[in-house]
């Protein structure tokens, strides 16, 4: 199984040569991605300029949005247009994980209809495909489209592209998806591309930046967000069991996301998993 790494995008404070100095030690470690995750209604960086800024920096690295909101983007071609584009600038790094979202505030604030995200998602998958294999709205790019969900209709886009991503969850969660994911599939050649994300906080300060960061992040899920602190993997011991159980569970990648944006975290990780 691939081991990738989060971008500090979403943290509070993160500087842009935080990510860049991010980026190239995730490289230079041997991790197999960058991630994003994505929000409006949030002090973060808009992923797919996140991941330019590291594409600039790095050469070999894999770029993931996982996963991006697609329906907050109510124009399907201009979204297109900035994937293919980051996929072209990077070599054809780009990963696109996609999702519908969950979260009202952001879709009022973005101006996109929260009832019909779903039927927006599905024209918008149809119209990339449409984009990607013509010629009149460049650059020539084809990035691989991995869709984010749990829902019945997400499956049944996965299996309509490139595979699937657990955006949370525990291995025993990601083998009820992957099984599902699989029947879908059937009569499909080749195999779909599965990722999973898990969160992690290491060093002297793991319990105060977890807490600090995903109970802020997470705060709108109520009591709910102490959950996700209390889960996020705070030493080493704890991030190898996570990605030995995701191994097991039959997972292509899973990407850890940090709780802090110190780039000494990337080599915490490093040393802990690579």
């Amino acid at each position: 199984m691939d081991v990738g790494i989060g971008l500090p995008s979403t943290i509070r404070g993160t500087t842009g040569a935080q990510i860049v100095e991010w980026a190239r030690r995730a490289e230079a470690r041997g991790f197999s991605s960058l991630g994003t995750i994505d929000r409006i209604v949030y002090a973060n960086y808009e992923p797919l300029i996140a991941l330019a800024a590291a594409a600039a920096v790095t050469e070999r690295i894999k770029l993931a949005t996982t996963i991006l909101i697609a329906p907050l983007r109510v124009s399907g071609a201009m979204l297109a247009k900035q994937a293919a584009s980051v996929d072209a600038l990077s070599g054809g790094r780009l990963v696109l994980g996609v999702a519908v979202g969950g979260r009202e505030d952001d879709f009022e604030v973005a101006g996109a209809e929260f009832g019909a995200r779903g039927k927006a998602f599905d024209r918008m998958l149809g119209e990339w495909e449409e984009i990607w294999d013509g010629e009149a709205i460049g650059p020539a790019a084809h990035p691989s489209v991995i869709i984010g969900g749990s829902s019945g209709a997400a499956f049944r886009r996965s299996a309509e592209h490139d595979g699937w991503i657990m955006g949370g969850g525990s291995p025993d969660n990601f083998r009820e998806g992957l099984a599902k994911l699989q029947a879908a599939w059937q009569g499909r050649e080749g195999e779909p591309r599965t990722m999973a994300l898990a969160y992690y906080s290491l060093g002297e300060r793991a319990q105060e930046a977890a807490q600090a960061y995903l109970g802020d992040y997470y705060a709108f899920l109520g009591d709910y967000a102490q959950m996700i602190v209390d889960s996020s993997a705070k030493d080493a011991d704890t991030v190898r069991a996570y990605v030995q159980g995701f191994a097991d569970a039959g997972c292509d990648e899973l990407i850890l996301f940090p709780s802090s944006p110190d780039p000494e975290q990337v080599d915490l990780l490093a040393d802990a998993v690579l």
